[in-house]
């Protein structure tokens, strides 16, 4: 099963819709890739013993890792969560998250500046790169728990845009903003 992301339309609907333009423009995993966003679809009723995602993390270098489990009964003040989560921002370190259940999106921005929504959905695991323009939110079902996934100590602080001189975002652009900028190969 492949993830599944589009351009999003522009407008003031209810972001926790998919926000499709119209006619529909998806956008493959290859695509994302382009933009350092990588993919990959592991087992999620069986996360504490998926050697894939215990790999994963070896190679990678995360050694630490929590749980989030969002929706309205289970986080105080939801709506303002919510509402900071889906601020576009940045943040100095690649973003990695895993999804146990429910479901919900991740906005990046693409190449050319428009909105990439990027539905995730149980058992898909995205690895977001320092320095892309991203937010989140629920879809309609309200829910999801999330693995978050973090090398040494985690920090989760986010850097609201515009932050075109933060170190971060100057190595994506260098990086991935360019047509020579190559992504690091996922499945």
């Amino acid at each position: 099963m492949a993830i599944e992301a589009w351009y999003m339309k522009e407008g003031k609907e209810d972001h926790r819709l998919p926000c499709h333009r119209n006619p529909k423009e998806y956008v493959s995993i290859d695509k994302l890739a382009e933009i350092g966003v990588l993919y990959w679809h592991l087992d999620a009723k069986n996360y504490e013993n998926d050697e894939e995602l215990k790999q994963l993390r070896e190679t990678r270098g995360y050694n630490y890792h929590d749980m989030l489990d969002l929706c309205p009964e289970k986080v105080e003040n939801y709506e303002e969560k919510l509402k900071n989560f889906y601020t576009e921002h940045i943040h100095a370190n690649e973003e990695i998250r895993y999804c146990l259940e429910g479901s919900g999106y991740f906005d990046v921005r693409g190449k050319d500046d428009r909105w990439i929504r990027i539905w995730i959905k149980e058992g898909d695991l995205i690895i977001l790169p320092a320095g892309i323009y991203h937010r989140f939110t629920l879809d309609t079902s309200n829910y999801v728990k999330l693995m978050r996934l973090f090398m040494g100590e985690p920090v989760w602080t986010s850097y609201n845009r515009p932050q075109e001189a933060h170190p971060a975002r100057k190595e994506y652009v260098k990086t991935f903003a360019t047509e020579s900028g190559m992504a690091i190969e996922a499945r």
